[in-house]
């Protein structure tokens, strides 16, 4: 009984001290015929924070991507813990502390607060107000930048397939069936039409799209699959629970057929390939409250990522590279 104390704990402390702790997760993500002026050019992932504070107005978080250098940063959702939270300051302290903001852009998650108003007419809102009046960008369509004579887009996935007043097995707002909102997203839609062909293309969204969802968007007459270099999703929070050897126990994925249960090991995080289209999902920095009692991580520290673009060398085999440094307090650690 003493040795099951201690053992409780110790892995009780643990775990505080792990939930607590920032990792920055490296991957090296090879596109086919990659432009010389992207080489290397890098993108940092931020999702799933669930208004969880790293730090008094989330200095040490704040610090940590500071400490990175990228050309772009994203915010793939879920960074407040409800669609009726008020609580918009955890996520705004980020914004506003964070130096690099030239490339940014934000998708939603199921647990924000809907990205409009609607009653008449459509209007962003105050949530989204706030994040825009901050210098990142809501990334309703898409956005091109260009870098030396080529160049790179990014577009919001669900949009982009023609998602317009149906679920598909993701979590909807309120307003998705109102006339306004329909129009509004039809008008929205048609903006692809303008859209040039791009050096390369790279899909946001919250949720990660698996096999049989990308099978059943390929085969709908009325969706459309983009020539996408790269999807970089978040949502599934790595499993959350996640056991030595045995890895996650759960996923919230509807696509699933036993709802998300031991998912397959290779579709949890990390990159994976389906028919040509690479897709980066990271485990994010919260912890969901589905089961109240059970908000934390176990054995699944929290995560930014920072990817990098490389291009593939078709004579060889490339493995993508993953390091992890490990940020704890003032200290930085590498290993």
């Amino acid at each position: 009984m003493i040795v099951l104390l201690v053992a409780m704990v110790l892995l009780a402390v643990y775990t505080f001290w792990d939930n607590n702790r920032i990792t920055v997760a490296e991957e090296e993500i090879m596109i086919d015929d990659l432009p010389k002026q992207l080489e290397g050019f890098s993108i940092l992932q931020i999702t799933d924070l669930h208004e969880k504070q790293f730090g008094k107005n989330q200095r040490r978080l704040i610090d940590a991507i500071n400490s990175v250098e990228y050309d772009a940063i994203v915010f793939t959702g879920d960074m407040l813990d409800g669609i009726k939270s008020k609580n918009h300051q955890s996520f705004y302290a980020i914004i506003e502390g964070i130096s690099n903001k030239e490339n940014a852009w934000y998708v939603p998650g199921n647990a924000d607060p809907e990205s409009y108003r609607v009653t008449k007419g459509v209007e962003k809102s105050q949530f989204v107000q706030g994040i825009e009046e901050r210098g990142v960008s809501f990334l309703e369509t898409f956005d091109t930048i260009e870098i030396d004579g080529v160049s790179l887009s990014f577009v919001s996935f669900e949009l982009s397939i023609g998602n317009v007043g149906r679920t598909n097995g993701i979590t909807r707002p309120s307003y998705s069936m109102a006339k306004p909102y329909l129009d509004y997203q039809k008008q929205l839609l048609s903006e692809f039409d303008e859209m040039k062909d791009s050096d390369v293309l790279i899909a946001l969204n919250h949720y990660p799209v698996i096999d049989n969802r990308f099978d059943y968007i390929a085969n709908a007459k009325d969706l459309k699959l983009r020539d996408y270099d790269l999807l970089i999703a978040g949502h599934y929070h790595g499993g959350q629970i996640r056991l030595p050897y045995a890895g996650a126990l759960f996923v919230p994925e509807a696509w699933y057929t036993n709802g998300g249960v031991f998912p397959p090991k290779d579709r949890v995080k990390g990159l994976w390939e389906y028919k040509g289209i690479q897709q980066y999902v990271s485990t994010g920095l919260g912890s969901s409250d589905a089961i109240s009692f059970m908000k934390f991580r176990l054995f699944n520290p929290p995560q930014i990522n920072l990817i990098k673009l490389k291009k593939m060398d078709k004579n060889r085999t490339l493995v993508p590279v993953y390091q992890m440094i490990w940020y704890t307090s003032k200290k930085v650690k590498i290993g």
